[in-house]
């Protein structure tokens, strides 16, 4: 088998391939639009001026939030959720279930934690030798506990399906009329014809499938839940509760987008 760290690095590299694609497809429709579509087919200049300026602000605006996604670093547990050496040793010295969770009882009883594994034992990471924050899981592809897209960087996640659909839909609507034409001849043949046909057609199907994650993920905020919550509800000390982290709606969307209002459509940190 190969080393732990050569399958590590190339999971990482395999990571690359999707956002690779995605900024590849990001690109040609830039091009397909500003210049085959707003420069080579549209003859009024007030129409190209008032496409390209609205264009150019969703796709900022895409592209801020969609890089500030995949930059940000995810939140890993502090110190103090990790074991005192003696503790550690002692931990690992035991054989028995039971003695270790006594250790995990008596580290944890100052933390801020309130959920338990399913049993309603301590959560433990075993590889990062850490104990779980509340709503904290390994991660098999970073191989830590962290929560990739989570605390840190959910408000940008949102935002980037939203700038999405906003991107998808403007380009949609503005090259339906010109898609029209071309498909019925009206437009003479030209190298633009396929990428305006291509591009309402790429368009289209983005948004379709975009607006599906993004209205699961409002859900998902609007009852503060993580996706794992949304399958699994989280347990407590009373037992499992579904709505455990619930603060109403509102309390509910500032966690994630912060309580300054205007600072709501900037993929900038507000909380």
């Amino acid at each position: 088998m190969a080393p732990s760290h050569v399958v590590k690095y190339c999971q990482r590299g395999l990571s690359w391939i999707p956002v690779i694609f995605i900024n590849l497809v990001v690109c040609w429709s830039y091009y397909a639009y500003v210049l085959e579509l707003c420069i080579y087919t549209i003859p009024n200049t007030e129409e190209q001026v008032i496409y390209l300026v609205v264009f150019h602000v969703c796709f900022i605006m895409f592209m801020w939030s969609y890089w500030k996604t995949i930059i940000s670093k995810p939140i890993s547990p502090s110190k103090e959720f990790c074991l005192p050496k003696a503790e550690k040793e002692r931990y690992e010295r035991e054989e028995m279930p039971d003695a270790q969770q006594e250790i995990l009882k008596n580290a944890a009883r100052e933390l801020p934690m309130y959920t338990r594994t399913a049993s309603g034992a301590i959560r433990y990471c075993d590889p990062c030798q850490v104990i779980k924050p509340d709503r904290c899981h390994h991660c098999s592809t970073c191989d830590q506990v962290n929560n990739c897209v989570g605390f840190s960087n959910y408000k940008f996640f949102v935002l980037f399906l939203a700038y999405s659909m906003l991107y998808c839909v403007f380009i949609a609507a503005t090259v339906l009329q010109y898609f029209i034409k071309f498909w019925t001849n009206q437009l003479p043949d030209t190298p633009a014809k396929f990428h305006v046909l291509f591009l309402f057609f790429v368009a289209a199907m983005f948004f379709i499938s975009i607006l599906s994650l993004f209205t699961y993920h409002i859900w998902l905020v609007a009852k503060n839940r993580t996706t794992i919550e949304a399958f699994r509800a989280p347990v407590f000390r009373h037992g499992p509760d579904k709505n455990g982290f619930t603060l109403g709606f509102r309390k509910n969307f500032t966690e994630v987008f912060g309580d300054q209002k205007k600072s709501w459509i900037l993929p900038i940190y507000s909380r």
